[in-house]
C-alpha cells in the first residue's frame, strides 16, 4: 500500500512552495501538515487541494487517484455527450426566463413609481 502523506510531503519539498504559505492557504496549522505528511491513507481531496496549490499532478504517484478522477471524470463526460442543440436550447431556456423575470421586475419598479 501506498504511503500518500509520504509521497505528497515529497512532492511538496520538491515543489520549493513554503510550509507557512502552504498552510496558510489550507487555513491549517504547520502541526495539521506535518501528521498529513505522517498520514498513510490521506484523503484524494487533502491531496487533490495541495497539488493544486503546489502545481503538482498527483495521479501519476498515487495510484488510487486514478480510479477517483475517472468516477469524477463520468459526469464530465455525459455533459460532453449532450447535442450542442441541446446545450444551446437550454442555454435560450434560461435567457428568456431570464427576460420575462427582468420585465415584470422593471414593471413593478414603473408602477411603485406611479403610486
Amino acid at each position: 500500500m501506498q504511503h500518500r502523506g509520504e509521497i505528497m510531503e515529497h512532492a511538496v519539498r520538491q515543489s520549493g512552495y513554503s510550509l507557512t504559505k502552504l498552510t496558510q492557504r489550507l487555513g491549517k496549522s504547520r502541526r495539521w501538515i506535518y501528521h498529513a505528511f505522517e498520514n498513510p491513507i490521506l484523503s484524494i481531496e487533502v491531496i487533490l487541494e495541495i497539488g493544486k496549490i503546489i502545481h503538482h499532478d498527483f495521479s501519476d504517484e498515487i495510484v488510487d487517484l486514478k480510479r477517483y478522477s475517472a468516477k469524477i471524470a463520468e459526469p464530465l463526460t455525459s455533459l460532453q455527450n449532450q447535442s450542442e442543440n441541446s446545450i444551446i436550447s437550454q442555454n435560450e431556456y434560461w435567457k428568456n426566463k431570464y427576460l420575462l423575470l427582468l420585465e415584470k421586475y422593471n414593471a413593478l419598479l414603473e408602477n411603485r413609481g406611479t403610486e
